[in-house]
């Protein structure tokens, strides 16, 4: 099963849908106080390398498969989150959380930092970002909007897995997760 979440809670795909990169991720919007300006954060998955693999079967006997037929036993080693951080008006709900920071609220969104926390049954690792790019406006540029991809190495993490995206504040609270799992 595929989960996308939409407005922080999972929906999962039936059976035969194929995976699409880039995959919704979730959506959250957040206001920064004592500024007053809501930042909406959206993700999307990035994973090329498994585009069109499809859930065949469910419970125990769950397992994913190629558009070729073969068997998905692992993630890729490399995959990546692109996270857009933006001041702008969107026509998402209003904010969720409230979090307090001395950053303005175009300096806030430069220093965004991420964790990705993957579950295999009730054990958890933590893994950080093996790069954090800005793509689109550089970050030397003002400007009311970031969009960041953040790559992590995942070699051999089992697809049964579940991965957890955090977007975490400069003052290091968390600010809104992302899940993604494939079974």
């Amino acid at each position: 099963m595929l989960l996308m979440p939409v407005s922080g809670k999972s929906q999962m795909s039936q059976d035969g849908f194929p995976f699409h990169s880039p995959a919704p991720a979730g959506y959250s919007v957040v206001r920064l106080m004592p500024w007053r300006s809501d930042v909406s954060i959206i993700g999307l998955v990035e994973c090329p390398e498994i585009e069109g693999a499809q859930r065949v079967s469910q419970g125990i006997n769950a397992s994913l498969v190629t558009p070729d037929g073969e068997s998905l036993k692992h993630y890729p080693k490399s995959f990546s989150f692109r996270v857009t951080a933006t001041l702008r008006k969107t026509l998402l709900d209003g904010p969720s959380e409230t979090v307090a920071t001395k950053f303005e609220p175009q300096e806030f969104l430069l220093k965004l930092r991420f964790k990705l926390k993957i579950y295999q049954g009730l054990q958890r690792r933590d893994v950080f970002p093996q790069s954090v790019k800005i793509i689109g406006v550089p970050g030397d540029v003002p400007y009311d909007e970031r969009i960041f991809r953040v790559s992590f190495d995942v070699a051999d993490l089992p697809i049964t897995d579940r991965m957890v995206l955090e977007i975490l504040s400069p003052e290091n609270e968390r600010l809104t997760h992302f899940t993604f799992g494939l079974l």
